[in-house]
C-alpha cells in the first residue's frame, strides 16, 4: 500500500485511502478464511468414504468434489484480490482527472449519494468507513463500465430495475 497517508475531504466526509484499503483487506481476509473452512470441509466430504457412489446413479460424491473445486477456486481468486490491493498504487483525483482504479466515486441521484471505490478485483465488497457503506466496483461491471473516465460533474444515465435513472458524479478522490 504506499507510505504515503492521504487524507482528502469529500462531501464533509473524511477519507483515508490507506484505512480504505485496509478495510477492504480486512474483509476479503475474513471472506478468505470462510472459503478455506468451507473448501476443507469439502475435499473432506467428497474424499470420505461414504461419499462413494453405491450405484450408477449416487453422485453425490461426484458433487461434492464439484463443490470442493469452486470453493478452491474462489479461495484462490480472493488470495489474488487481497495481493492486488496490497499493491494498489493510490492516486489523488481532482475536478479534472478522470476516474480509474483507486478511485472512490460518490455518485448522486434522486436525492440519496452512494459511494463506490474502483478497485481492481473484488467487485461487490461492502465496507462500512467513517459511517458511510461503500461499494467495491471493478472497470469490467456495468456501472464500473460507465464511470471509466468521468469526471466530476459528469452525469450518466442508467437502467436499473427497468427504470431509467440519472446520476451526477458529484465528487472523485
Amino acid at each position: 500500500m504506499g507510505g504515503q497517508i492521504r487524507i482528502l475531504c469529500i462531501t464533509h466526509f473524511i477519507v483515508n485511502k490507506n484505512a480504505l484499503i485496509a478495510k477492504i483487506i480486512e474483509q476479503l481476509t475474513a471472506e478468505l478464511e470462510l472459503f478455506a473452512k468451507a473448501a476443507r470441509a469439502s475435499h473432506a466430504e467428497a474424499t470420505h468414504e461414504q461419499s462413494k457412489a453405491e450405484s450408477k446413479y449416487d453422485t453425490r460424491g461426484l458433487e461434492a468434489s464439484y463443490l470442493a473445486r469452486g470453493q478452491s477456486r474462489q479461495l484462490a481468486e480472493t488470495e489474488q484480490a487481497i495481493k492486488q490491493f496490497e499493491m494498489l498504487a493510490l492516486l489523488e483525483f481532482g475536478p479534472n482527472v478522470p476516474i480509474q482504479l483507486s478511485a472512490l466515486v460518490e455518485l448522486e441521484g434522486s436525492g440519496e449519494r452512494a459511494f463506490y471505490f474502483m478497485g481492481p478485483r473484488a467487485g461487490g465488497t461492502e465496507i462500512t468507513h467513517e459511517e458511510k457503506e461503500i461499494l467495491v466496483i471493478t472497470p469490467q461491471s456495468p456501472l464500473g463500465v460507465q464511470l471509466m473516465g468521468r469526471k466530476q460533474g459528469d452525469r450518466l444515465r442508467m437502467e436499473i430495475g427497468g427504470l431509467m435513472n440519472e446520476y451526477r458524479v458529484a465528487s472523485v478522490l
